[in-house]
């Protein structure tokens, strides 16, 4: 590949409404964008999706920038790079931060696709031209009045963020609204062992699954409520790898498997975790991490593949943000989103206000 100089960004946004689960609350989204060019002036373009405390995982923004800056550019050696794997075999030795080799992988899938001339999606066996459309919603949403615009635009699927002892109360209020709504909460790892009987309790509210009941990395308590309920359990924090999918599906301990690039450690991850639920009938779906455009475009090529057959945290640029850092926006028409056919990662960055949303920034070319 050719690969002439890579800037990162920091970067922040602020949002339309705060976006609370039990763990916090966001005003404002900061992410590394990683730009990695060529000669002739093609650029990839990546996103480090990373929070600015560490209540998700153990990066930071802070560490997040570190790691790119002092760790990893030093030592990468651009000539040894003629796909994006060869970037993952590279890094193999730092053990963990996820989000950052997924930020500057993502950069270099998006480069090598437009220097390929053709589209992420494609390259990567993407099957859909459109993906279907899910939403999140927070617990400072208003739900009646977020639901009915949400309805509107088609959303499919709905997600909601619940606090412990709550949970029949939030979804009780919103199957009023519908009693058709496919319905899934996502717990943050929330619940302990002697939660277990309080949670097996929601068996009977019909929801669509339980995403993370338990802490990250307890592969135990998840098989012990898989066992005990029809609901499906899904893994998110607890999936940072291959092998991480391979002891859950292998211990019993899901039924789903919740797929982020930016938690697994990039594209190529995501795409081998795909293929091994795939092929041991697990289905997947894309999960999100109030993201700008950049990351949501990786997200729609990924979700183009066959295995992702649930909606997942698939939404539009302006569901979160005021502006997002594209010159045309993302769109939900019909509850659906049409994965982007043009070169690389399909979509168009606004230059001119991501140097405007710019705090930071710093400039790598290879020696």
């Amino acid at each position: 590949m050719d690969i002439q100089r890579i800037v990162l960004r920091r970067i922040s946004l602020p949002l339309r409404s705060p976006f609370q689960t039990h763990q916090g609350e966001l005003h404002e989204r900061s992410v590394i964008i990683v730009e990695v060019s060529d000669h002739q002036g093609l650029k990839g373009y990546g996103e480090v999706s990373a929070f600015s405390t560490p209540f998700y995982t153990a990066e930071t923004i802070e560490t997040a920038w570190h790691m790119l800056r002092d760790i990893i550019l030093p030592h990468l050696n651009t000539r040894d790079i003629q796909h994006p794997a060869d970037f993952v075999r590279m890094t193999s030795f730092i053990q963990g931060n996820q989000m950052v080799k997924a930020g500057l992988e993502g950069a270099i899938w998006d480069l090598y696709a437009k220097q390929n001339k053709v589209s992420l999606a494609e390259l990567i066996g993407g099957t859909r031209a459109y993906v279907k459309a899910g939403a999140v919603l927070s617990l400072s949403d208003c739900t009646k009045n977020d639901i009915n615009r949400l309805k509107q635009s088609g959303y499919e699927r709905y997600k909601l963020k619940v606090e412990k002892g709550k949970e029949r109360d939030k979804i009780n209020q919103v199957q009023t609204i519908d009693p058709d709504l496919a319905i899934m909460i996502d717990a943050n790892g929330m619940y302990r062992e002697e939660d277990i009987d309080h949670l097996t309790a929601l068996d009977d509210l019909g929801l669509l699954m339980i995403e993370q009941p338990f802490e990250p990395g307890d592969f135990y308590l998840h098989r012990q409520a898989q066992q005990q309920m029809s609901t499906p359990i899904c893994l998110d924090e607890s999936i940072m790898s291959l092998h991480d999918a391979r002891q859950a599906i292998e211990l019993g301990s899901c039924q789903i498997v919740n797929i982020k690039i930016s938690r697994v450690g990039g594209m190529t991850a995501a795409l081998n975790i795909h293929d091994y639920c795939q092929n041991n009938g697990v289905p997947v779906w894309c999960g999100g991490m109030v993201e700008t455009g950049i990351a949501k475009a990786h997200n729609l090529a990924l979700a183009s593949l066959p295995n992702f057959t649930i909606p997942g945290d698939l939404s539009s640029s302006d569901r979160y943000f005021y502006k997002d850092v594209l010159k045309e926006p993302i769109e939900v028409i019909d509850g659906k989103i049409r994965v982007p056919t043009e070169n690389g990662i399909g979509v168009n960055v606004d230059d001119s206000y991501l140097e405007k949303a710019t705090s930071q920034s710093y400039v790598w070319q290879p020696g």
